[in-house]
């Protein structure tokens, strides 16, 4: 049997506070990517042999052009030979178009790596998304995850191509470079590269700045898209108060706080990249100085000079995209390390080592002295649950708000694991089976009834895609929903808009039941299900669903005891506890809660208020 791990507190401490672990992490971030990079090896192969062919050619382009300098130099007179010239300039013309073609291979294929590892981490992303508890869905915001997903997922694709690969290129262009210069001339040489140290030293200066701005800038940009996400879910409520200009205001306060930052972080890039490129017109400045000289001593010629010269334009650009390639080193620590700090968590809710699927024989549920407390509660949600129920029986739960109804609905299926007693379906533990097949047997008609953006069959049909239309169409009729969409112009094809808002309440709740219905489970919890729904449906949906609920255990959790009042067995509780059990008339034999809020319910006076209050 599993034990419970208590990590959704540290999930979520790990997960908010992404700054100090992103600075203590950076590089172990970036050692990662580079080894996920190698995964693809042919890639990454081609895109290294073709940078090295592209410097390669982009340094002979100067020593063919000091050649040519040397070649006009050497004519005398009116005897020009134009042959010589002729075959540099088709040699020029080679090199150049061999660099394009190989910086076109090494573009196109570090591009495409990089995509590749997106989509890698894309699927990991989402995968783990959907394997993490509730309790960390409970505390986490949605705008975070996409931050994360979206953002800090750029960040990472983009390592490969303006980091990696480029890093390579400047080492292979200065390196091989630095030696036909030094092997020309030593002091020319240096001249021409005094400038590198400086622009290494602001770079560094420059990549720490940004990855500390960035770490900032990922936070607001994370609370301008929690800001989006809330008004596009509660846009109705926004409309209803008159809202508008409240919500621009909020939104312009998070837009124009990332703004700001922004704007800081390109007059951080700007300004160093100015600062680089006037060392590097220092230094070529200096370069034509010495360099005139030796030639007008005659110590080196022309050609000489016109080489150093021309090995200096080339490398400007490199030089310029330094501040990029920094930065895109520092994007790529940061975002890698929140993307891996998601990636990493552990998982509460998973499969026992050896665990196999959950054998249904009986159909029997069974609940031992199930206690449970949420991450960081001071108190017991529940305590002491004990029940058994068989298949074809019916359990009622009820009990006041924040009773811990849904809770205890919540632990059958394993979206938290108890942290005392067991739950034990046909005596098998849950948690000593696989997590897959206990969801398959326990299905959940929850109170939020969340809907696809799709038609009312795929709806339906969720958890059996490929079903017969006859199915789909009987289990809505026992949800009496077919008659209502019988009446829609496309009928079952019917496009359902985002989360069902075009549908009414009531409609949402009968479809939830009805895809809950297709998936034949062996318990069947219908937690607070038919709420929007009125008494004549309801009691409608009941008689069809009559024959279905013989086949499995029913668990009906309701505040209107006319849900459940017909059930097998029904549960009053209260502070996370059993407090009165019984059929619907042994409770009411019993004169307690059960009987005070029947009475409630069915005449509502204050003779009936003074009794609940003197049975609390």
């Amino acid at each position: 049997m599993t034990t419970s791990v208590p990590t959704s507190e540290t999930n979520e401490r790990r997960f908010r506070r992404t700054s100090d672990v992103e600075v203590q992490q950076g590089l172990g971030a970036l050692a990662r990517i580079t080894r996920m990079c190698i995964q693809y090896p042919w890639r990454a192969g081609l895109a290294f042999t073709a940078t090295l062919a592209a410097v390669v050619a982009q340094l002979a382009i100067p020593v063919i052009l000091g050649r040519a300098v040397d070649m006009t130099q050497a004519s005398e007179g009116d005897v020009f030979e134009a042959g010589p010239l002729v075959a540099v300039a088709l040699m020029l013309l080679g090199a150049s178009v061999l660099r394009g073609l190989f910086t076109l291979v090494q573009n196109y294929t570090a591009e495409s790596l990089g995509h590749a590892l997106a989509h890698d981490l894309r699927n990991m992303i989402y995968d783990k998304i959907q394997r993490l508890p509730f309790s960390f869905h409970d505390q986490t915001h949605s705008g975070d995850l996409i931050t994360v997903g979206m953002l800090d997922l750029e960040g990472v694709r983009m390592y490969f191509s303006t980091a990696l690969v480029r890093t390579f290129f400047l080492i292979l262009l200065i390196g091989i470079g630095a030696w036909l210069l030094l092997s020309t001339n030593v002091v020319l040489a240096f001249l021409a590269l005094s400038f590198v140290p400086f622009a290494a030293w602001r770079s560094t200066v420059m990549r720490l700045i940004l990855r500390r701005t960035w770490l900032i800038l990922q936070e607001k940009l994370g609370v301008l898209s929690q800001v989006m996400e809330e008004n596009l879910a509660g846009i109705r409520v926004v409309r209803a108060f008159a809202a508008r200009d409240y919500e621009m205001a909020k939104f312009e306060r998070a837009s124009k706080t990332a703004l700001e930052l922004s704007h800081q972080r390109i007059n951080v890039r700007v300004t160093n990249t100015s600062i680089m490129t006037l060392a590097f017109f220092t230094a070529m400045g200096l370069v034509l100085l010495y360099g005139g000289r030796q030639v007008a001593a005659g110590e080196i010629t022309v050609g000489t000079l016109a080489t150093f010269l021309t090995f200096m334009t080339i490398l400007q650009m490199p030089v310029r995209q330094l501040g990029m390639m920094v930065n895109a080193y520092a994007r790529a620590s940061t975002c890698g390390a929140r993307l891996f700090q998601l990636i990493d968590m552990q998982e509460e809710i998973s499969d026992a080592p050896g665990a196999r699927d959950l054998e249904i024989t009986e159909g029997t549920l069974r609940l031992e002295n199930v206690g449970f407390s949420y991450q960081g509660a001071g108190r017991h949600a529940l305590s002491g649950i004990s029940l058994e129920a068989k298949r074809g029986e019916a359990i009622g739960i009820v009990g006041p708000p924040g009773s811990g109804k849904t809770t205890l609905m919540h632990l059958i299926p394993r979206f938290y694991d108890v942290t005392e007693g067991a739950i034990l379906i046909d005596g098998q533990d849950i948690r000593d089976v696989t997590l897959s097949s206990v969801r398959q047997a326990v299905a959940v008609v929850q109170q939020d009834s969340f809907l696809f953006t799709t038609t009312i069959e795929n709806n339906i049909a969720y958890s059996t895609p490929f079903v017969e239309d006859a199915r789909i169409r009987n289990v809505a009729e026992s949800a009496q929903l077919h008659d209502y969409v019988l009446g829609l112009p496309s009928q079952y094809h019917t496009i359902v808009g985002e989360r069902g808002v075009s549908l009414s309440g009531g409609q949402r709740q009968r479809l939830s039941i009805a895809r809950t219905l297709m998936m034949e489970p062996s318990v069947l919890i219908l937690d607070d299900s038919t709420a929007a729904i009125d008494a004549g449906t309801e009691s409608r949906i009941r008689a069809a669903m009559r024959d279905y609920a013989k086949q499995r255990v029913t668990l009906i959790v309701a505040h209107r005891l006319a849900s459940l009042m017909h059930a097998d067995q029904i549960l009053f509780v209260d502070d996370g506890k059993v407090v009165e059990r019984g059929t619907h008339d042994e409770l009411l034999a019993l004169g307690g809660r059960y009987k005070a809020l029947h009475d409630l319910q069915m005449r509502p006076d204050a003779d009936v208020l003074d009794e609940m209050a003197g049975v609390q």
